[in-house]
């Protein structure tokens, strides 16, 4: 093969993500594993994964840049911050993105976005698990269901429960105990996708919700979540097809442009 490839490596805490792409921003190949203990090492077995499934060999890539927390581990690769990243490839496959959600495995993101695709604004939670991946992971582990299932059985919910604590720790203990109380399971659910909803809209205020809205990230999986957003902020948000992958799309974008 011929021509210009880059590749984009994004590092998260939960989940490790690498996109190559070719010089018309064609997606070659992508990758999402656990990111596991080592972050250096996941970083290298994305790439090299990504690359093979390309039909590449390291000596084809152009540059190959790095986002998420754990960019700095990767050898030979320029670290980018990773709301610069998640814009980015969210501007490259929707090119009138004004807003991403994104909600990743133990952190929250809210990215204006402006129409080159470059940061105007943002707000993060990286702090508190509430209103991550990690709240649903334990709200999952009490009612003993998949992500999967959860996701589904929410979307029965009619009349969601108030759950009003703020802290993941404290709602825990809040949902065990409304669900001694006797409230269906469906509700209850309900009642945390809300909450979660909720969080994030009081966390964009100072951003502000333009559309086009994109959701990224792990739990844009979760169609429940989605609809709490919807409702919440009373706006359509659109779900890329492999919404895990933007960071590293953006990155591999970046690294294309050698900017």
């Amino acid at each position: 093969m011929t021509g210009v490839f880059t590749a984009g490596v994004d590092i998260g805490s939960a989940t490790t993500k690498a996109v190559v792409l070719d010089a018309e921003k064609n997606i070659l190949s992508s990758v999402v594993k656990s990111t596991g203990k080592s972050v250096a090492d996941i970083g290298v077995a994305v790439i090299d994964e990504a690359i093979s499934q390309a039909g590449l060999v390291m000596a084809d890539l152009y540059q190959v840049v790095s986002t998420g927390y754990g960019r700095y581990s990767v050898e030979g690769a320029r670290a980018i911050p990773e709301i610069i990243c998640h814009a980015m490839g969210a501007y490259t496959l929707f090119p009138d993105v004004r807003t991403v959600i994104d909600i990743g495995g133990q952190d929250s993101k809210i990215i204006s976005v402006i129409e080159d695709g470059q940061v105007n604004d943002f707000a993060m939670n990286d702090k508190c698990a509430a209103g991550t991946g990690r709240y649903l992971e334990m709200v999952a582990g009490i009612f003993d269901l998949s992500l999967t299932e959860m996701s589904n059985l929410s979307l029965n919910s009619r009349n969601p429960c108030d759950i009003s604590s703020t802290c993941a720790v404290f709602a825990e203990t809040e949902i065990i105990g409304l669900r001694a109380r006797g409230e269906k399971v469906e509700e209850l659910l309900g009642g945390v996708n809300k909450a979660l909803a909720y969080r994030l809209a009081i966390m964009g205020q100072s951003v502000g919700f333009r559309d086009k809205i994109i959701f990224t990230g792990g739990v844009a999986y979760n169609r429940g979540v989605r609809k709490a957003l919807e409702e919440r902020l009373k706006k359509d948000i659109l779900v890329p097809p492999n919404p895990q992958i933007m960071g590293a799309l953006g990155a591999a974008v970046l690294a294309l442009y050698g900017q």
